[in-house]
């Protein structure tokens, strides 16, 4: 129980120090943050706790499919913010990112992959 309050504490400290870099320079920012660091936490932490290497891989492409059904949020978002202000856009977001994640299991499943 313990080493789940530790977890929970180093990867807060890690998003919290992101977002106050962001704060102060947003180009920074913006790269540490699409750096795959909570990924790497996930994977020091799955290594750690000796989950096999076939469990890490699967984790890993599964990550990777999620990831290309979120690129268009990141772009609707950016368009979005000004015209509809934060919350639609969060709103807005979501729903094109659920869209785009039942897209990519439509796809993934002509290659035996099933996200759901």
């Amino acid at each position: 129980m313990l080493f789940i309050f530790f977890k929970i504490l180093v990867t807060a400290i890690i998003i919290v120090t992101v977002s106050e870099i962001a704060k102060v320079n947003d180009r920074i920012g913006g790269l540490v943050a699409a750096m795959p660091l909570t990924t790497f936490l996930i994977l020091f932490w799955m290594n750690y706790e000796n989950v096999s290497e076939n469990k890490i891989i699967a984790h890993i492409n599964y990550t990777l499919l999620y990831l290309i059904a979120t690129i268009p949020m990141f772009i609707v978002f950016s368009y979005c913010l000004n015209k509809f202000g934060f919350w639609i856009t969060i709103f807005i977001s979501i729903f094109i990112t659920l869209i785009s994640a039942l897209i990519v299991h439509q796809i993934s499943k002509n290659f035996d992959i099933k996200l759901f």
